[in-house]
């Protein structure tokens, strides 16, 4: 009897194809998950805007903390002073809202 050489040829062109099929899955697989890696961590850049904010948000408050016992006593129920720790209460809260984390 004669051997089956036509169907082995098959089975490996077929062999082949699947190896193929596989290895390029696999490479979309692996250049999803980096590209997934990479969004998660945080750039230098996004870390020096954090640090910034951070900075100018405890300098604010600094200059709060000093304009607040530098008022005196008599001057905390006048209109302008009252107008004063409004702005800058506004300005204060709006440096938090900056700088929190979403």
């Amino acid at each position: 009897m004669k051997a089956h050489t036509g169907s082995r040829a098959k089975d490996a062109a077929l062999l082949t194809s699947l190896a193929e099929s596989i290895g390029s899955a696999l490479g979309t697989i692996a250049a999803k998950a980096n590209a997934a890696q990479k969004a998660f961590s945080r750039s230098r850049a996004v870390h020096v805007v954090e640090r910034e904010a951070k900075r100018l948000r405890r300098g604010s408050k600094r200059v709060v903390r000093k304009t607040r016992k530098a008022a005196a006593p008599s001057l905390k129920k006048s209109k302008v002073a009252k107008a004063t720790r409004r702005g800058l209460r506004r300005a204060s809260s709006s440096v938090k809202r900056a700088t929190r984390q979403r």
